[in-house]
């Protein structure tokens, strides 16, 4: 399932090469993480996030029909800045 998630991604951005999936097992459940360039992100996650979620229901299905529970996860890369204590 990791291949097949790099294989949309690739074909999505124009930086193939900084396409990077993190597979994570826990709960009997797989998380996979895309991470793509910062200026390509808006790419893997199309207009209101049509892209995104095509993307995890084709990754779900394919979990479905290996009787595996997973999930898509795109981090946006950026930093974040500590909350403020009140």
């Amino acid at each position: 399932m990791k291949e097949f998630i790099e294989f949309i991604a690739k074909h999505l951005v124009d930086n193939p090469e900084a396409v990077r999936v993190e597979e994570e097992e826990s709960d009997g459940r797989t998380k996979y993480k895309l991470f793509v360039e910062e200026k390509e992100i808006g790419k893997v996650i199309g207009k209101a996030g049509k892209t995104a979620k095509a993307m995890r229901t084709l990754l779900t299905a394919l979990g479905a029909k290996n009787n595996k529970k997973v999930s898509l996860e795109i981090p946006d890369n950026k930093p974040r800045e500590p909350k403020e204590q009140n």
